[in-house]
């Protein structure tokens, strides 16, 4: 039954991605991949609330699979992140590269952090 609902939750957390991504990407005239960065930090906060939130008590164990590895499994893309740095460095933009390692490692523990954070606070 739990598979159930992690493809509910990435029946949402799929497409979600992908507009979110496009409809970064298409505000910047940029070869950084804005629009990848955005959605893994937007599933890094997510995922850091919910966590909260289980620890708290608040959210079902139903609930935590469908957002969990379902919707957050879904919007994040590890893959794309990979594949996106490692083009980058193929272009030469090295220091792109490196920045997009680095900006998107620190803004996805900072943002996991922050939601876990606000979770605790508001379930205390």
């Amino acid at each position: 039954m739990n598979w159930l609902l992690v493809v509910a939750g990435a029946v949402v957390g799929a497409p979600l991605r992908y507009l979110t991504d496009r409809a970064v990407q298409r505000r910047h005239d940029s070869v950084f991949p804005w629009g990848t960065l955005v959605v893994n930090a937007a599933a890094c906060l997510v995922l850091g609330a919910l966590t909260g939130a289980v620890l708290a008590g608040a959210v079902p164990a139903g609930v935590a699979v469908a957002l969990g590895p379902g919707l957050c499994g879904a919007l994040s893309t590890y893959s794309t992140f990979s594949y996106e740095t490692l083009r980058l460095a193929e272009r030469g933009w090295g220091l792109l590269a490196a920045a997009n390692v680095t900006v998107s490692v620190l803004v996805g523990l900072g943002a996991v952090h922050l939601g876990s954070q606000v979770a605790r606070h508001l379930f205390a």
